[in-house]
């Protein structure tokens, strides 16, 4: 797989989280709680900016989705392994209201992931 390219989706940001697979793995299902393994990248929905990408780094990450954002907390859970999904992500469910301290408040997000593996 390559770095996917997040179209800018224009129109009204959704009022609650959004989940799309762009292609279902056939590997193991990622449970709440699991620790997986992904390659991401973020944009912002207003301006389609992207602020952040494992791609560019070059590497996956690995992290427990307990210790993530809501968003993703309630989004990678039922996707499988092999796969990719676009999370649309209020501000409620990332970073908080416009003045929650960090840069990234008061936005809804989208992210594209892949999922590499469950552990």
């Amino acid at each position: 797989m390559s770095k996917p390219v997040i179209e800018h989706p224009g129109g009204d940001a959704p009022s609650d989280l959004q989940i799309q697979d762009i292609a279902v793995g056939d590997g193991a299902e990622a449970k709440p709680g699991d620790t997986v393994e992904v390659h991401y990248v973020g944009v912002e929905f207003d301006s389609g900016e992207e602020f952040d990408a494992s791609w560019n780094r070059g590497e996956s990450i690995e992290f427990p989705l307990r210790g993530l954002i809501q968003g993703w907390q309630e989004g990678i859970p039922g996707m499988k392994v092999g796969g990719r999904r676009q999370l649309t992500i209020p501000p409620e469910k990332a970073y908080g209201p416009v003045g929650g301290g960090h840069r990234l408040s008061g936005k809804t997000l989208v992210f594209v992931i892949d999922l590499l593996a469950v552990r």
